[in-house]
């Protein structure tokens, strides 16, 4: 069993506990006081969980995040001085290298009930990275765009609803800068890409989008419309098929270099586990490809029969690997993001290479979804990406950190508001949870869109994990 999974079993374990102790006093209380008091309690305990409980946790907040990074990285004779940070040493920065800072994080009693965050402030700009309400440990902040400030001595770091502990550790981590080599973003579904990477192949001099999966699967949105299951994930596939194909050309990829494989959402596992074997979409009534590719400017070996097996998915990546050579791969990162589809599309593209002509130089990881924490990257829009949680220095990691412009933010917003399966309000349970965390919590959701994705991608940063090949 993972970890997240034994996570989860505690967590559900100790909420039935907790349900069963409260229903029992409720009880007692209607039966020793007054009938209707119970009533109350229930609704103000129902809203005290929807504001500040509700978060899908499944660590303590208290535990330290362990990273290992490569020997060599860390800044010596770094420290907080008066809320200032300070080099012992002069330090020559360019401006774009990615630079983490960790720093014990202790939460006062409001940061329970508000989102503590460490302010990062310098002379020209600003940042503020939230974290975990009653966090209590060593967390990683991201200062990558605030070199100048750091080398100049002018970064001030001030906790909100946090106090910050004891003295920092820095690294620094000086890359190539990924945007003027070739790039190709290997995306499972369609939005993939413009959630992890849209600064980086939109500003890239050549990039490849090339998007696995059709996504096709929980088409309730189109049922509403009064189509049948089948219609409905057929409607859902072949709409998020041209967004995957037109979006990237709102980031400047040209359309010869937008590719759509078509298999079908959640099947990529199954298709691994036997390569031979075509995996039928679980909801579409389909087991033929090419319906989900039709927009695609080439004929790829997967059009010959449309049969979704991961013999033609390994061609089909064979084929545009020769075809684009890219210098960087972008994908997901297997470790840190769980997804299954995100998990066998790495170990496709990785498989694919082996004995290829064209190898790659570079692959850069992301992660869109997290074991252990669904709502990070924790605090608000438009702010910055903290290293997410980890718990497992086993691995060695090396961080790569782009900081975007806003109008590069404001452009990936409205890449986001493309995508279709972004665009559907979300349940009217967690409308309402949103509303009381507003009201009650202090949170802000952006203007741009209601998914939550709109809060988590449109950041500061974009955030991989560098591997050479």
């Amino acid at each position: 069993m993972s970890r997240k999974q034994e996570l989860l079993k505690r967590h559900r374990r100790n909420k039935r506990m907790a349900l069963l102790i409260g229903l029992l006093l409720l009880i007692a209380i209607g039966v020793l006081v007054a009938w209707w008091l119970p009533l109350l309690l229930a609704l103000l305990g129902w809203v005290a969980h929807e504001a500040w409980f509700a978060d899908h946790l499944f660590y303590s907040p208290k535990e330290d995040y362990q990273y290992r990074f490569p020997v060599g990285s860390e800044v010596p004779n770094v420290r907080l001085d008066g809320g200032t940070l300070k080099l012992e040493a002069p330090l020559t920065l360019a401006g774009d290298e990615t630079l983490i800072l960790a720093l014990k994080i202790k939460s006062t009693w409001l940061g329970r009930f508000l989102d503590p965050a460490v302010e990062l402030l310098g002379t020209q700009v600003s940042d503020s990275q939230a974290f975990e309400r009653g966090v209590g440990g060593l967390r990683y902040l991201n200062l990558t765009g605030l070199g100048h400030e750091l080398a100049g001595g002018t970064l001030r770091v001030r906790g909100r609803f946090c106090r910050v502990q004891g003295q920092p550790t820095l690294w620094l981590f000086r890359h190539p800068d990924a945007r003027r080599q070739r790039v190709m973003v290997i995306a499972p579904h369609a939005d993939d890409a413009e959630l992890a990477a849209f600064s980086l192949y939109s500003q890239a001099d050549e990039a490849w989008v090339v998007t696995l999966t059709a996504g096709e699967i929980e088409a309730e949105h189109y049922q509403q419309m009064g189509m049948e299951r089948a219609e409905a994930a057929r409607m859902k596939g072949r709409l998020r098929a041209w967004d995957s194909i037109a979006v990237p050309r709102w980031g400047g990829v040209p359309q010869a270099q937008c590719v759509q494989l078509g298999y079908f959402c959640l099947q990529l596992p199954a298709m691994q586990a036997t390569p031979d074997q075509p995996i039928a979409s679980r909801e579409a009534d389909l087991s033929d490809t090419r319906l989900f590719r039709q927009f695609n400017p080439m004929t790829l070996p997967g059009d010959v029969d449309g049969a979704p097996t991961w013999n033609n998915l390994l061609a089909d990546l064979r084929a545009l690997l020769l075809l684009a050579r890219p210098q960087v791969l972008v994908m997901p990162h297997a470790t840190i993001d769980p997804h299954p589809d995100h998990i066998a599309a790495q170990a496709a593209v990785l498989q694919a290479l082996v004995g290829l002509e064209w190898q790659p130089s570079v692959v850069l990881g992301y992660a869109n979804h997290l074991h252990d924490n669904d709502r990070w990257p924790m605090g608000n829009a438009y702010s910055g990406i903290s290293l997410p949680p980890l718990f497992d220095a086993t691995q060695e990691l090396t961080p790569y950190s782009l900081q975007l412009p806003l109008s590069v933010q404001r452009d990936k917003a409205m890449a986001l508001g493309m995508m279709h399966d972004l665009q559907p309000l979300p349940p009217f349970k967690r409308r309402v949870r949103r509303w009381l965390q507003q009201l009650l919590a202090g949170r802000r959701w952006p203007a741009e869109g209601e998914n939550e994705f709109f809060r988590k991608a449109v950041r500061r940063h974009e955030l991989f994990w560098r591997r050479d090949l």
